[in-house]
């Protein structure tokens, strides 16, 4: 009987043991999982302030960089200044015109196409036809491509001109003289409308 007693007493605080195992189980591993993810996340959060004011006091130092980009791209004046599209279209024209008389060469015509705008740009297109040699040409394309503003040469076209016929020997002597047709783009930065 004392054995049976013993037993029962073992039983119970087994019992006992099981039941407050199974409340751990049950109710404060929940509770230690939530607080263990709370403090996670509040550690992520504290981390995030930390760099977000670090990012705010470097404000000034981005301002003073983005001013001085700004004055930068001023002072290299790689777009047009003018205020419209159509003025950075006529000054276009202006310096092809220019840079055709002073290499030697013969501007045929001039046509400003419409212009598009990407990108926070107006690109202003100008479709040129000249006359001249190789020499002209390589000079007009050199000053067009190194100038200030950029400007770009795309769908460039060259064909011989057709020599004239010799009376006497009947034979066409070769001429060295080009005709020319090239886009010429500069581009301005867009206006807000």
């Amino acid at each position: 009987m004392k054995d049976d007693i013993v037993f029962q007493r073992w039983l119970a605080l087994g019992l006992v043991l099981l039941i407050l195992l199974i409340i751990v189980i049950v109710a404060i591993v929940p509770l230690a999982s939530n607080g263990l993810g709370y403090y996670e996340q509040r550690q992520e959060l504290l981390f995030r302030l930390e760099k977000s004011k670090r990012i705010v006091a470097r404000k000034e130092s981005v301002m003073e960089n983005i001013e001085s980009i700004k004055q930068q791209y001023t002072d290299q004046n790689y777009f047009s200044t003018q205020n419209t599209v159509a003025l950075a279209s006529a000054d276009l024209q202006k310096f092809i015109k220019s840079t055709i008389s002073a290499a030697g060469g013969q501007l045929t015509s001039t046509q400003v196409l419409p212009s598009k705008q990407e990108e926070g740009f107006n690109k202003i297109t100008l479709k040129v036809r000249m006359s001249g040699d190789v020499e002209i040409l390589r000079s007009v394309l050199h000053e067009i491509e190194s100038s200030s503003p950029i400007m770009i040469v795309t769908q460039l076209d060259i064909r011989p001109v057709r020599g004239k016929r010799n009376r006497k020997t009947r034979k066409i002597e070769p001429s060295n003289k080009l005709n020319i047709n090239f886009q010429a783009i500069g581009f301005m930065r867009a206006r807000p409308s």
